[in-house]
């Protein structure tokens, strides 16, 4: 094995491509761009305006399934800011930072702050210290879930107090040094002035709407980051955990599986998750067409979210009783790497 003890040294394994289809699958489109981002948007703003029109029209539990609903689509947002931060969704970069800025203020998000984090991320994926954005072993519980997938006021007031913190240029914390030093200032008033925007816009419509006597549009925008975001736990909490650190092997550190093509696209594709650190520079509407042409190098994929939480729990439950078990995937069997 490499000595992966400084992160300039990795030298990740990638599942080789002929050039050709590399290139080919590379390739952005605005077109193909603006249906992923439109059609979220669009997804966004029906639920919003359905959940508004059920407030005034509708019985009070009906509204509450609506304002559920809409939460369950906003929770995705992060996804959508991820890979618009990629710089890969759209052909035309600025479409891509005006969209990214919108999810950003529609999730409560910071994108300067999670660019600075997950560009380490890609490059020293789980190589603790040089990437603290995923530590394991990740824990997680029932109350886990039923916190962070239906109603989550701890995330309202963490978020609210890092970004009022930020907005005053205050930078904490191990990994918010490393990846904004003071050495870089102008990524720091950047990210400070992200946060006052998001602070003075959601204000904005708190002021408004109860100047107007409105009360739920501030429960559809501001406060939907915060409820209903079960499906997207599922699916995002599936990365990384139960894999392995300080290997150099994505296939080794990240988990793919299988979606149905409606929940694969509200999660933009990021069940393909090796394909992703391999290849970040694919669009992720093609991350399905470079899955195929990596698949027989790949570990097998799990077949929808029920059965990679079954994978996941084993992993935990071993890993309760042996803390030093570190599970490895199953491969095809021609292309099993060596055990490291």
């Amino acid at each position: 094995m490499q000595d992966n003890t400084d992160p300039r040294r990795i030298l990740w394994y990638r599942t080789p491509i002929e050039k050709e289809l590399f290139r080919e699958l590379s390739q952005r489109s605005d077109l193909l761009g603006g249906l992923q981002t439109g059609a979220y948007l669009g997804l966004y703003a029906l639920t919003a305006g359905a959940s508004l029109y059920g407030a005034l029209h509708w019985r009070w539990f009906s509204v509450l399934g609506l304002v559920f609903l809409h939460g369950m689509i906003t929770a995705f947002a992060e996804n959508g800011m991820h890979e618009l931060s990629h710089n890969t969704v759209f052909r035309t970069n600025a479409m891509n930072a005006f969209f990214a800025r919108v999810l950003s203020f529609l999730g409560w998000l910071n994108f300067v702050t999670f660019n600075a984090s997950h560009i380490r991320h890609h490059a020293y994926t789980l190589h603790p210290p040089h990437d603290l954005e995923v530590v394991l072993p990740m824990r997680l519980t029932l109350g886990d879930f039923l916190r962070q997938g239906f109603v989550d006021p701890i995330k309202f007031y963490t978020v609210l107090r890092d970004t009022v913190r930020i907005a005053r240029g205050r930078f904490e914390g191990q990994w918010e040094l490393i990846s904004m030093p003071e050495s870089d200032p102008v990524k720091r008033a950047a990210a400070a002035r992200w946060a006052r925007t998001l602070l003075l816009g959601h204000a904005m419509i708190l002021v408004v709407s109860v100047w107007r006597g409105w009360w739920m549009p501030p429960v559809v925008v501001t406060l939907a980051p915060f409820y209903g975001g079960w499906l997207f736990w599922l699916c995002n909490n599936t990365q990384h955990i139960g894999t392995q650190d300080n290997v150099s092997d994505f296939r080794l550190c990240c988990r793919s599986f299988k979606l149905n093509a409606c929940v694969k696209w509200l999660y933009w594709h990021m069940n393909y998750h090796i394909e992703h650190h391999m290849y970040p520079a694919v669009p992720c509407y093609r991350l399905d067409r470079l899955h195929r042409a990596l698949a027989y190098d790949l570990p097998l994929s799990p077949v929808g979210i029920a059965a990679t939480w079954r994978e996941i729990g084993s992993i935990l439950d071993k890993q309760r009783v042996a803390p030093d078990y570190r599970h490895f995937p199953a491969f095809p069997e021609e292309h099993r790497p060596e055990t490291p």
